[in-house]
């Protein structure tokens, strides 16, 4: 008995980092395709409205919140399917490393354009530089959203995988 509630256990923390790491999935591809498209679409007037409304609430607060919460179930994830197969630890260590990738990037590249964006330079002696991080915002948050798809597809390669093995093992 000891060892079904287990194994509800580890999928159900499989299934949370998928939900988890779509979600973040999700509001990456909405940022590239609706909101960034709002930042620009009437400068300088555009940027200032969200300026203004990053004052009220910031949605990077989103990403800080989930983010570590995928890399943590993902991690746990690893921990708990380490013993089942060496094909199911690759497939969640490397999504986890995808995830991590991902993580790097934000801080790296993202969080240092999000600043010029949204808080740090006066918009009007600046439009020249807002554009140019605006394109390179949203060109990379293309890669972004890639790298987090690739990630799930590998979470998803091993729940597959895993429910593959746990079939042959009962068929035995």
């Amino acid at each position: 008995m000891k060892t079904k509630k287990f194994v509800n256990v580890k999928v159900t923390v499989l299934y949370l980092s998928i939900i988890f790491a779509s979600g973040l999935f999700m509001v990456t591809i909405y940022n590239t395709i609706v909101d960034s498209k709002s930042w620009g679409g009437d400068l300088p007037t555009s940027i200032q409205t969200a300026r203004d409304y990053y004052k009220i609430v910031d949605p990077r607060n989103f990403f800080q919140i989930i983010a570590p919460i995928n890399q943590l179930l993902i991690s746990l994830t690893i921990v708990l399917f380490w013993k089942d197969s060496i094909r199911l630890r690759y497939y969640f260590v490397i999504s986890f490393l995808f995830y991590a990738i991902i993580f790097a990037l934000t801080i790296f590249y993202f969080v240092p354009r999000d600043l010029i964006l949204f808080t740090s330079k006066p918009i009007e002696q600046h439009m020249d530089q807002i554009k140019k991080v605006l394109v390179e915002w949203q060109n990379m948050n293309w890669l972004r959203s890639f790298l987090g798809l690739t990630g799930i597809l590998f979470s998803f390669k091993g729940l597959d995988s895993y429910y593959k093995i746990r079939q042959f093992n009962i068929n035995i």
